[in-house]
């Protein structure tokens, strides 16, 4: 029995008539008639009456057509759920990314995904740097967005591309001495209670953030003391609050609250590069689809993903 067998005693019980069956279906009627006894030989059982009224379906006949037509409506979602599933758009993506990526990169690239894509299951966390590249190795996320390419062992086995740049900016309480200036230096950074990202958890920016203020390896022993929030909002509510000068990105300024003010930093610093990751032997469609949006949104991503992937 194969499926254009029960297409076959559909046809046949709609038109009630083997010529006008065999029309429908677009074959000649000997071979329908052919076929339809065929089928009720394998099957033991006559499931057309053939009167001089027409062919009509006996009761054997009624309980295999509900069952055909519930077949070949299986078949035909089964079809289409594997092309969707092809396409990436059904499935999973499990995303961890740092909050900043959330100011300007993911309401554009995320954005479009849901929108294009609203059945793909989504799994989204905030997490620092360190923790998400350790998922992405241990087949936890699907794809992880930090600050500065992945280190440590293991790295090796992951594509990283930069999917955007940023440079250094000051927040401050609108009472501190620094509110009324559109600058600071990196003189005047040095002897500040800094609000900065924990060294444990975001290892590349604190590692930058040493040399740059020359306090060596030991950020948080510095003189002028250190407070550490990963999360761009706590860096701009505690330095509301008074608590110190918080550093981060100049994407900052999109979260920005009527309280606080963001200095540029002078000299200009540029921060290190906001890194996409994802496992180099992953070939999820899904996956696939959230790069392809990627590549259209984000400025010279094409590139250097085809620089590590080969041409889409």
């Amino acid at each position: 029995m194969e499926s254009r067998h029960l297409r076959y005693a559909l046809a046949l019980a709609e038109h009630q008539h083997f010529g006008r069956a065999a029309a429908a279906l677009g074959i000649a009627q000997p071979p329908l008639s052919q076929q339809i006894a065929a089928l009720e030989r394998e099957l033991g059982a006559r499931l057309f009456d053939r009167t001089a009224r027409g062919v009509f379906p006996t009761a054997a006949g009624e309980a295999f057509l509900a069952r055909a037509r519930r077949a070949l409506a299986e078949m035909s979602a089964a079809v289409s759920d594997a092309g969707r599933a092809a396409r990436g758009e059904t499935g999973r993506l499990r995303l961890g990314f740092i909050g900043s990526a959330l100011l300007e990169l993911l309401p554009s690239v995320l954005g479009t995904f849901i929108r294009d894509r609203p059945e793909v299951r989504l799994g989204l966390q905030e997490m620092s740097t360190r923790r998400s590249t350790a998922a992405l190795l241990a087949g936890e996320l699907d794809l992880a967005i930090g600050r500065g390419a992945p280190r440590g062992a293991g790295a090796e086995d992951l594509v990283s591309v930069t999917v955007g740049r940023d440079h250094l900016v000051a927040v401050v309480g609108a009472a501190h001495p620094f509110a009324g200036q559109a600058k600071v230096s990196l003189e005047q950074l040095k002897g500040q209670h800094l609000i900065v990202a924990p060294a444990e958890e975001e290892p590349t920016v604190a590692a930058w953030l040493a040399g740059l203020l020359g306090e060596g390896a030991d950020v948080p022993a510095r003189a002028g003391g250190v407070t550490e929030a990963w999360d761009a909002h706590t860096i701009i509510g505690l330095a509301s609050c008074g608590v110190g000068v918080g550093l981060g990105p100049a994407c900052l300024r999109v979260a920005a609250r009527p309280d606080v003010r963001v200095c540029e930093v002078s000299p200009r610093v540029e921060l290190p590069e906001l890194v996409m990751s994802f496992r180099a032997h992953d070939r999820s469609p899904v996956l696939a689809a959230f790069l392809d949006i990627t590549r259209e949104r984000c400025p010279g991503v094409a590139e250097r993903l085809e620089r590590h992937l080969g041409p889409r």
